[in-house]
């Protein structure tokens, strides 16, 4: 019975691998064919609960460029998935925004533009913290279970549950990689869309990111976003990492603005 439980999750791994590989190979085989074409190849890399949803609303129509051609991802795509020779647009935010956001989301599930029902472990992670700041005070708990209770509703939240090194990989990566980068701000999400445009190379006025709350996949009015210090100071330890790469990220971000002729 061990036996054939082991083999059978071997198999789901396989399918899951050859699914993955499937999708890597594509994303290589298209821009491989357009850039044969003389096309400039772009890619929306989409980390979750940083504008990705109303980005891709804003550009859907004009995906195919006279020069450019705009390749939309799902929350699995990698960097390192996309040929290094192309370009690609990422979005960050402050980690902390983003956890508040996220949490709120998985809340709801996903409403109102989707619906993904909550898994059992995040029916039990709201149960037990039904807030942001509920969860994100745990992790610093004097209580041994209460705390290893956070651990474990912060390893299986989703959106929360994700670091920027899943996409991004390495700051070594983006390195190497800064000048087929623009890197825009949550944040300023609607003042770095029109420099996106002017990077992409779209002269058009009437493209410009959706102002339907449901469309643009934000938050509704009333979610509980209140963190108290202590809460921030355990969200900046247990997203280090994120801050390391949202650092490398600003400075890229910055030469490109700089180069641009924008202020940075």
């Amino acid at each position: 019975m061990r036996y054939r439980l082991s083999r059978g999750w071997r198999n789901v791994a396989l399918v899951k691998s050859l699914i993955r590989h499937r999708k890597i190979f594509s994303i290589y085989f298209k821009s491989f064919f357009w850039h044969l074409c003389g096309k400039r190849c772009i890619h929306l890399l989409h980390i979750g609960k940083t504008g990705g949803t109303a980005l891709k609303e804003a550009l859907r129509d004009i995906q195919k460029g006279e020069r450019y051609r705009l390749f939309f991802h799902d929350h699995s795509v990698r960097l390192t998935d996309i040929p290094r020779f192309d370009d690609v647009i990422i979005f960050l935010r402050d980690p902390i925004s983003r956890f508040v956001s996220g949490f709120n989301s998985r809340k709801r599930e996903g409403h109102p533009r989707y619906y993904f029902p909550h898994t059992p472990a995040e029916k039990e992670a709201f149960t037990k913290f039904p807030t942001p700041n509920a969860l994100a005070e745990a992790l610093s708990s004097n209580d041994p279970q209460e705390r290893e209770d956070a651990f474990k509703a912060m390893k299986s939240i989703g959106h929360i549950r994700t670091f920027y090194g899943d996409w991004l990989i390495s700051v070594g990566e983006l390195l190497k990689r800064r000048k087929h980068l623009f890197i825009g701000a949550t944040k300023t999400l609607e003042k770095d869309f029109e420099v996106l445009k002017t990077w992409i190379g779209i002269d058009a006025s009437n493209v410009k990111l959706p102002s339907d709350p449901v469309k643009a996949h934000r938050a509704p009015e009333g979610s509980d976003t209140y963190l108290s210090c202590l809460a921030e100071k355990n969200l900046r330890w247990w997203y280090a990492e994120d801050y390391k790469f949202l650092e490398i990220a600003q400075h890229i971000r910055k030469q490109l603005l700089k180069e641009m002729g924008y202020d940075p």
